[in-house]
């Protein structure tokens, strides 16, 4: 006689996106490697000053970089891509 798995839904779930992303991902790769603190230092002498920032630019610098490295030329696209786990390691989403 063979068994049958019922499935029970939790409310909470302990994981970590660390350890749901492979070592040898290419966006855990490239963030190892790569320093992007120089992002941070403000332009002078531009709009940027007079305008609040919404976004770090470290995050939309990431962005976009993931877009350029797989060809995505869409911002819907790109965002769809960069939801995936993979991408969301690499600028440090949280699972929320």
């Amino acid at each position: 006689m063979q068994g049958h798995k019922k499935f029970n839904p939790q409310l909470f779930y302990e994981l970590s996106l660390d350890g749901l992303v492979p070592q040898d991902n290419f966006y855990r790769k490239l963030n190892r490697e790569l320093e992007f603190g120089f992002l941070y230092s403000k332009p002078k002498n531009t709009m940027v000053q007079k305008v609040s920032q919404n976004i770090d630019p470290v995050v939309f610098f990431k962005i976009l970089l993931v877009g350029y490295l797989n060809n995505i030329n869409s911002d819907r696209a790109l965002l769809r891509y960069c939801a995936t786990l993979g991408c969301a390691f690499v600028y440090g989403l949280r699972l929320e």
